[in-house]
């Protein structure tokens, strides 16, 4: 048994609107997350840690929105369907294996990125140190924000657990298959939210200490001092979420 190529649960107006939904946040991400990438190779200087993984995050977002642009130029039916059924498995590189990899690779890799930045943050606010320090280690956030995903994306083709989205009309993973979702996508997403989050609720933490020593001292600039580290908050917590 498998599903029909096109969701059988939704009316056409409906499959119309997801189609334009999609179509509408792919081209948002990737106009935004190309303006980020292309201030950064205008001066690189710019972005160093701990904000130099909001880079790397952005050019993961630009590749997943390039997947679901991939889609809408190549078809639904080419890239989720095998004839009139949803594909249930991707052999081989095709529209479907490279609209895969494109969202799942890249949407991982900007989960370790987000881990990242929220280690870097912790670094800088909880345990004080320099750029320089925090860049220092660089190789061991890319080992681990590439190789990991990698790693999952090829256990995952190996498994031949890649099946089409009936409504997005992408290929992922989990889509026919609960288990698959979540030993694929809901169990490393988990373990990465717990992880920021730690290291995010650990860097407030500093600063908040951070914030009422100022206060407590006083002096000249103590309330200029405190409003900046206040603007750093409230900038960290807009961005994490």
């Amino acid at each position: 048994c498998a599903l029909p190529c096109r969701g059988p649960f939704f009316t056409r107006e409906e499959k119309e609107f997801a189609a334009v939904w999609v179509a509408l946040w792919s081209g948002l991400c990737a106009a935004s997350t190309l303006m980020t990438l292309t201030t950064f190779l205008i001066d690189s200087q710019r972005f160093k840690y701990p904000e130099r993984p909001i880079v790397y995050l952005s050019a993961c977002y630009f590749m997943v929105a390039l997947g679901y642009l991939a889609r809408l130029a190549v078809g639904h039916e080419e890239v989720a369907c095998d004839g009139a059924l949803i594909k249930t498995s991707a052999n081989g590189p095709g529209a479907c294996t490279l609209v895969f990899v494109l969202v799942y690779f890249f949407g991982m890799a900007s989960s370790i990125w987000w881990v990242v930045l929220s280690f870097a943050w912790f670094l800088a606010a909880g345990l004080k140190w320099g750029n320089e320090a925090i860049a220092g280690h660089a190789q061991y956030y890319h080992l681990a924000a590439w190789l990991i995903p990698a790693a999952k994306t090829v256990a995952v083709l190996l498994a031949g657990a890649v099946d089409g989205d009936p409504v997005a009309g992408v290929c992922y993973v989990g889509n026919s298959s609960p288990e698959n979702l979540k030993r694929y996508v809901l169990a490393p997403l988990v373990v990465y939210f717990a992880l920021g989050a730690t290291f995010l609720l650990a860097g407030f933490v500093s600063l908040f200490r951070i914030r009422s020593v100022i206060k407590r001292q006083g002096g000249v600039g103590a309330g200029s001092k405190a409003d900046k580290l206040e603007k750093l908050m409230i900038r960290i917590g807009v961005f994490s979420v």
